[in-house]
């Protein structure tokens, strides 16, 4: 009896052990947070590229949101010592800013007061970027530009929405967006970080308008597709190709029904 009552203390001893490394900072997922406005903050509904990016780093690393709809880098500014404290143990791996598109909305238009000036927009994404170097020398840092915008489908979705109050010109174009894009991938080039033209990349497709917008900001299912295969890419040219990161825990078929201690020991030892 006094045996079979060590060997219970040891096999408890030795669980105890494993969960005390399954938490610990060791054993945690790495972080990958998506920052930016409501196309980051919509990014996990069905379909949305944050959720596909979730799925694709599912037991690899935590995809964390961090969109805002509305807001525009001045405003993303006030946010940065809360989202990315200094002197962290544990900053993300790598970062998506994604911001822009409530930048480059017109002054002296109904979306005038998240308007900032191109040159502050950049100004602000080096604030941004700096930031995040300085939380961590090693993080992956992509900068997305906004994506194109249809005008005629921003006028439209005004009309249906406010009827007779709708705007008469529209708040954003193209071509002004454009100029907020062309100035993020300069940025990003000067700061040496990655970059994804989505603005360029989204019109290189016949009939993008409506294939990839559904209000002529905001993106379609086939839209976040786009985002998500873009950030995918730049992911796997880097250094954060979701196939060659290890499962953080055994994967099933590695444990011993009979002897699950085993597997568990030579992964988190």
């Amino acid at each position: 009896m006094v045996a079979d009552s060590d060997h219970s203390r040891r096999k408890v001893s030795e669980s105890e052990s494993i969960q005390n490394q399954i938490h610990g900072e060791e054993t945690m997922r790495p972080n990958i947070v998506l920052f930016g406005d409501s196309i980051t903050q919509e990014s996990f509904r069905s379909g949305g590229w944050g959720a596909s990016l979730a799925d694709t780093y599912s037991r690899k690393a935590d995809v964390v949101l961090r969109g805002y709809g509305g807001y525009n880098t001045r405003w993303a500014l006030f946010l940065l010592h809360h989202l990315f404290p200094l002197g962290s143990t544990k900053p993300p791996v790598a970062t998506t800013i994604f911001l822009g598109a409530n930048d480059a909305a017109l002054a002296g238009r109904t979306s005038e007061r998240q308007h900032v000036p191109v040159e502050e927009y950049k100004e602000n994404l080096r604030k941004i970027v700096r930031h995040l170097k300085e939380c961590s020398p090693t993080m992956l840092i992509v900068l997305i530009t906004p994506p194109p915008i249809d005008e005629e489908g921003r006028m439209e979705y005004a009309r249906e929405t406010y009827g007779e109050k709708a705007m008469t010109l529209p708040e954003r174009t193209n071509e002004t967006t454009g100029v907020y894009a062309k100035g993020c991938i300069e940025l990003a080039g000067e700061l040496g970080v990655r970059s994804i033209n989505l603005w360029s990349k989204m019109q290189e497709t016949d009939g993008w308008q409506k294939k990839y917008l559904r209000d002529g900001l905001h993106l379609t299912a086939e839209g976040n597709a786009v985002v998500f295969e873009e950030v995918v890419k730049v992911f796997k040219e880097a250094w954060l190709d979701a196939s060659e990161m290890p499962y953080d825990f055994p994967h099933h078929s590695e444990i011993d029904g009979k002897n699950p201690e085993k597997a568990f020991q030579q992964k988190c030892l």
